[in-house]
């Protein structure tokens, strides 16, 4: 996952870059496969390193991630003291679109896409499990719009912004404007992002459905090496070993 760079620091200014997934916590031996991804602690160790910054530029180009680690993400930037200003560079889908929420300032181009969504999880159990897990699912789908409406156009009312939750939706700058108190800038030149989410995106626009590959690494054996933890931590044997570790991973958390 790697620590988050500051590509620019001038004493008053910096710069901070979600352009891969988001997880919710920083993986350790897992991070020289995904250099792009980012955690809570990773957020964490850019802002302990500003000294005197008064002003962030967050630059979004992600397919989402983990509920808990964005949302944690999301705390953390606006308990920060600086002036915030997200750019949205080509997409912030999912979990990222709630971190977009956490600027004073929110830019989208017109040709960049932010998409809106209910949250999901992968759960092993029987029906009281699964009952409960509704509820978890249920509570973080309200702190989600909780969010969104702190940048909502007067009149718009929280029937409106779940409404387009439960019913994914993907809309590029011209058209959240509609919605949010947002700016429209000029189209990005960012290019496509890759995501190990998009797979999982029912509307997903056409040009979009990148998936990330680590490279360098023996992926069967990243996910063979999990699936024997998994093993361990149920009990018993899973039925089914995914391909890639990254898929085999959401099995721990929550995603949107």
């Amino acid at each position: 996952m790697g620590s988050i760079e500051i590509r620019n620091n001038t004493g008053e200014a910096a710069d901070l870059y979600f352009f891969g997934d988001i997880n919710s916590e920083s993986l350790g031996e897992w991070q020289k496969y995904y250099p792009d991804d980012k955690a809570p602690k990773d957020v964490q160790d850019f802002l302990d390193q500003l000294d005197g910054v008064d002003r962030i530029n967050v630059h979004i180009n992600s397919g989402g991630g983990s509920v808990f680690g964005g949302i944690a993400i999301y705390n953390i930037l606006k308990r920060h003291s600086a002036e915030i200003t997200v750019y949205v560079e080509g997409i912030a889908a999912s979990i990222a679109s709630v971190i977009a929420m956490a600027g004073d300032k929110i830019i989208i181009p017109s040709n960049a896409q932010m998409m809106i969504h209910k949250p999901s999880s992968i759960t092993w159990g029987n029906a009281d499990d699964m009952r409960k897990e509704a509820d978890v699912l249920d509570g973080c789908q309200k702190v989600i719009l909780n969010t969104y409406m702190q940048h909502v156009k007067e009149g718009i009312t929280p029937e409106q912004i779940n409404a387009l939750i439960d019913a994914e939706t993907w809309k590029n700058g011209e058209e959240w404007q509609e919605y949010f108190d947002i700016e429209i800038s000029e189209k990005s030149s960012a290019a496509a992002c890759a995501s190990s989410y998009f797979d999982r995106y029912a509307n997903l626009p056409a040009g979009l459905g990148g998936k990330k590959e680590p490279e360098g690494t023996d992926v069967e054996k990243i996910a063979e090496a999990v699936a024997r933890r998994l093993e361990g931590k149920f009990g018993e044997p899973r039925h089914e070993t995914k391909s890639k570790s990254a898929e085999i991973l959401e099995d721990l958390d929550y995603f949107v």
